[in-house]
């Protein structure tokens, strides 16, 4: 984006009228003081300012691929829905490879599509516990992973 002044978040500096959703990309990577690197991964589920997913499936997503997730990593930090509801944040420790991250979330959305239930949908583990939608969420990770082979590009 030429005529627009360079932001500090990222993503902003993005021009979403040219990516090609399903993706992931890598948005950032941070080396703490200590050494330690942080990596940032946009995981875009929906094209941007076209389509976007119901806020039951966002929610409902981030529980499970919380979760499930972790049974796969212990790089996982954070999975965190976008604002815009088009997609997520996936925050690792380390600088894995590409081929372990687009693993990692291939192995945690199939464990999305056989799911129960979505973890900790109640009040007492979760601040909106009704707002879930467990068929939605399989159904936002099966048509992800339908589309496995052009994850890594991210523009048309």
């Amino acid at each position: 984006m030429t005529d627009t002044p360079r932001m500090n978040v990222e993503s902003f500096n993005l021009d979403h009228r040219i990516v090609a959703a399903p993706y992931v990309r890598l948005a950032d990577r941070k080396q703490l003081p200590a050494g330690d690197v942080i990596v940032k991964y946009d995981v875009r589920f929906a094209q941007p300012n076209v389509a976007h997913l119901e806020m039951p499936v966002v929610h409902s997503l981030e529980h499970l691929f919380a979760e499930k997730s972790r049974n796969h990593s212990d790089r996982v930090l954070d999975f965190s829905p976008m604002g815009c509801q088009t997609g997520f944040y996936l925050i690792l420790q380390g600088d894995p490879a590409e081929d372990e991250v687009l693993g990692l979330i291939e192995a945690t959305l199939t464990d999305v599509t056989t799911a129960d239930e979505v973890p900790a949908a109640n009040e007492v583990q979760c601040g909106w516990g009704a707002n879930h939608t467990l068929e939605g969420a399989q159904d936002a990770a099966r048509t992800f992973l339908a589309e496995r082979g052009r994850w890594t590009q991210v523009f048309a």
